[in-house]
């Protein structure tokens, strides 16, 4: 189910708000996963089993590593801490947790991609080729499974408390205003709300707020923009300024495409009385990659720099490279980056991106944590950082390797382009999508967040939410199926 649609807006939504404040605090949380469980099956009901066996997963896990449950003796060990059991068994919880985690994730995300792979080295050997099997992959299986195992990483490293019950867990996992597309919670952070929660008519009405300013960046600004990259990138070879145009199209797609779904999950998380944290803070403005990534898909920099960057880094610490300090958090920027291109989908376009913002993030961090136009003005600063995100977001959008530097060969000016070419600029630069790409510049130059808005409502702000609510469901009516870019990770 998408937010972005008449079943959620009309029939989804109003039900479940009615259901939730009707029903008694106490059987809020098991109205919230079923709620949840609907809301997940309703376009392949399959697949909320296998979300219901990685929440049991996580939480035998974490009932293990707290000591909860008991594990069969494993030999003897240490006392990890009072009440606790030994470390060897509390590692041994932990790993099985975060083995059969990445499995689950493997096996549905990048088993076709690993057969593939594995086939173009059969051929290169004149070996025949394997059959590639295809598996549905279950939408925003990527941000749940990450959810979920940051609950035992949390436990055993001693930051969260274990969970109390099932329920609460069930609830905090399949809680549906995160659950497909982010952004990726904590534990640690939702603990105490999901035992108890304040419902306010303000809480409630700065909820319809960011629900209603996140429609109005998914319809009205995200899938224009989405039309015009859509033709950019599907038209072949394209004079340097039409490529240009597409690849800024495609930026602001995929900005105001997810921070739109983050505003209306926050909002969708207000009226239910919960409070998420930011996501999304205008990273078109950061005046270095390192900024970006401070500003951009902010809960998975938090996710990656805890579990992945921080343990890789103090292991490092303890081996041969110890006495090459200088090198070892390169290494951990690389990795943790290729991780994250890996996460996003299972494709070498994908690693190519994320090993450019890890290259970059060295390169930055070899200039004194700045980068090498940092003697520019601001505004340049800004506008480089930009023109470099640019070039690294045709990896994300472009479905082959080829295709990818075909673009940036546009865009560089060095290819000749296709006879088709000359069809594009009369389908890119009506006046409808110039009108857009204005008004999306126009929200970073005067700073007009979400979150920054929502700081003091006024009548004009909640006046202009409400038109703008009311524009993106009338457009809906005139959209064929549009589902968030982020759900296919």
């Amino acid at each position: 189910m998408v937010f972005s649609s008449h079943l959620f807006v009309f029939y989804f939504l109003p039900v479940a708000l009615a259901l939730y404040y009707v029903c008694p605090m106490r059987g809020r949380q098991l109205l919230l996963v079923l709620l949840s469980y609907v809301f997940y099956g309703w376009a392949n009901p399959w697949f909320v089993f296998l979300m219901l066996f990685s929440t049991l997963l996580n939480y035998g896990s974490g009932q293990w590593i707290s000591g909860r449950w008991r594990m069969p003796y494993l030999g003897r060990g240490e006392p990890a801490g009072r009440g606790l059991p030994p470390v060897a068994q509390r590692k041994t919880a932990l790993v099985i947790c975060v083995v059969l985690n990445l499995a689950l994730l493997g096996f549905f995300k990048y088993l076709g991609f690993v057969q593939a792979n594995i086939n173009y080295v059969l051929e290169l050997f004149g070996r025949t080729p394997a059959e590639v099997y295809k598996v549905a992959l279950p939408a925003g299986i990527s941000f749940y499974t990450f959810k979920a195992m940051s609950y035992s990483l949390d436990v055993y490293q001693g930051v969260a408390r274990p969970a109390r019950g099932p329920l609460g867990f069930a609830c905090y996992v399949a809680l549906f205003p995160q659950l497909v597309a982010g952004p990726i919670g904590r534990y640690r952070d939702l603990a105490e709300q999901l035992g108890q929660r304040s419902h306010t008519l303000e809480k409630f009405g700065c909820g319809v707020f960011f629900f209603a300013l996140g429609m109005v960046k998914k319809v009205l600004l995200a899938d224009p923009m989405g039309q015009v990259a859509d033709t950019a990138f599907g038209a072949g070879l394209l004079p340097w300024y039409d490529a240009w145009a597409g690849a800024t199209a495609y930026a602001f797609q995929i900005y105001f495409d997810f921070s739109g779904y983050s505003d209306m999950a926050t909002g969708l998380g207000l009226m239910l009385g919960f409070e998420f944290k930011r996501n999304f803070n205008l990273p078109y403005l950061s005046q270095s990659i390192t900024e970006f990534w401070r500003r951009w898909h902010i809960s998975l920099s938090n996710w990656l720099q805890d579990f992945v960057f921080m343990p890789l880094t103090r292991r490092l610490m303890h081996t041969k490279l110890r006495g090459k300090g200088h090198a070892i958090p390169w290494i951990g920027y690389l990795a943790i980056f290729l991780l994250c291109g890996l996460w996003h989908g299972a494709a070498w376009t994908f690693v190519v991106w994320g090993a450019l913002h890890g290259v970059a993030i060295c390169l930055e961090r070899l200039n004194g944590r700045k980068p090498i136009y940092s003697g520019l003005p601001q505004t340049g600063r800004v506008l480089a950082t930009f023109v470099v995100v640019l070039f690294t977001w045709v990896f994300f959008r472009a479905t082959t390797f080829h295709g990818a530097m075909a673009y940036i060969g546009s865009m560089l000016g060095l290819v000749t382009p296709s006879s088709s070419a000359g069809l594009v600029p009369g389908l890119i630069y009506q006046p409808q999508y110039i009108l857009v790409a204005a008004i999306c510049v126009l929200v970073h130059v005067f700073r007009l967040d979400t979150w920054d808005l929502a700081q003091e409502l006024c009548p004009r702000k909640v006046a202009f939410a409400g038109l703008g609510l009311a524009l993106s469901v009338a457009m809906l009516f005139c959209q064929s199926y549009n589902p968030f870019l982020y759900f296919r990770f």
